[in-house]
């Protein structure tokens, strides 16, 4: 019997991300991938509207993922446009002509339902052992930020789709910022940044944060050695990969790794001391991404200075995830779980949520997945 194939795309302000799969025994099985940098939001602070440039790149990337998701035989899907597509005043507009041009019928949502998918899209990397977590998602023209008071759950909510859909539950607060990597770096400049630079960009966050963090005071509420941060963007798998000294990007060794804050200010501080160009050099940045690294770290840093935590999770994982797994969730997948022993692969191997070989490149290659 065939399983239902699945889709869920995220077209953010400056990624197109698709990923097609099927479900599995304790998640699901990544088919096939795509991830392309389009910039859909280049502009949009200064015109309030959506470029013709930015439409034309955005609908080329979207061709492609309409074929994936045809040649794969997607049944059921969710594709979702966030940021860029909500504050232009031609969003709705460009909506429509994607579903001319390409097919794909995309849903503008809002801030509260994408904090509330990238929670269930990376719950499975939560440390149950503490008693808060703060998930964030740093995008192109938001950042989300998600706390979880986790003694709202019991111990064994990793073992099934649902109960990782039902994270939710356990929101205490959550807000979004009008603040994300390429608004930020268009305001401050992001290709050669100063020290003052980035501390303005510091301190525009800051700012934005005050009234959240006036109105629930978890800096008073959180112990930091009972709480951890949870981030899911380009940002903090960025950061990851520079630590880690990695010559070429490894999801499998960056997704669910471990950082200390100390570990993220070196190296957001030997980013500010670098030029552009050496930026560019760095093999888990590029040149589509060095001007926008440095505003990232900066939103990562008014986090770190408003609730002092200090230990923080890496999810190379986020939106797509929580599409897939919410709507597997749905249709009863994997609801009565049975707990079964680990098997380790040939070579001792093992995959896991917290350090799974398990997303794949758009060749399609399959690849189980914990979401």
């Amino acid at each position: 019997m065939s399983q239902t194939v699945y889709g869920a795309l995220d077209l953010g302000t400056n990624n197109c991300r698709l990923l097609v799969a099927k479900p599995s025994r304790r998640g699901f099985v990544v088919v096939d991938a795509f991830s392309r940098i389009i910039r859909l939001g280049e502009g949009v602070q200064a015109t309030g509207q959506l470029s013709e440039s930015a439409q034309k790149r955005t609908i080329a990337a979207l061709r492609v993922c309409a074929d994936k998701m045809r040649r794969r035989g997607v049944a059921r899907s969710r594709l979702i446009a966030t940021e860029a597509c909500r504050i232009a005043t031609n969003g709705a507009s460009f909506i429509d002509r994607v579903e001319n041009e390409t097919g794909l019928v995309l849903e503008i949502v809002g801030r509260e339902t994408e904090a509330k998918l990238a929670v269930s899209g990376c719950a499975s990397l939560l440390d149950s052992t503490c008693d808060w977590a703060l998930v964030f998602d740093i995008g192109g023209g938001s950042s989300e930020l998600i706390w979880l008071d986790l003694r709202r759950i019991g111990t064994d909510w990793k073992r099934s789709l649902q109960s990782r859909a039902s994270i939710q539950d356990a929101i205490a607060a959550w807000t979004s910022l009008p603040l994300g990597v390429v608004n930020l770096a268009e305001r401050h400049g992001g290709r050669d940044v100063t020290i003052e630079n980035y501390e303005a960009m510091v301190e525009d966050v800051a700012i934005a944060l005050d009234g959240f963090e006036s109105q629930y005071r978890f800096g008073e509420r959180v112990a930091p050695e009972r709480a951890h941060f949870l981030g899911t963007s380009g940002t903090v798998t960025t950061i990851s990969g520079i630590h880690l000294g990695l010559s070429r990007y490894d999801r499998a060794r960056v997704d669910g790794c471990w950082l200390k804050s100390t570990d993220v200010r070196r190296v957001s501080s030997s980013l500010i001391g670098m030029s552009y160009a050496e930026r560019i050099a760095q093999p888990c940045i590029g040149q589509e991404r060095a001007d926008l690294v440095l505003a990232g770290c900066a939103i990562l840093e008014a986090l770190l200075r408003t609730w002092p935590c200090q230990r923080l999770r890496v999810a190379d994982r986020g939106l797509r995830e929580g599409i897939l797994t919410t709507l597997m969730a749905e249709d009863g997948h994997d609801r009565k779980t049975p707990r079964r022993r680990r098997r380790r692969g040939r070579g001792g191997g093992r995959a896991s949520a917290g350090n799974p070989a398990n997303d794949t490149s758009p060749n399609g290659k399959r690849s189980a997945f914990e979401g």
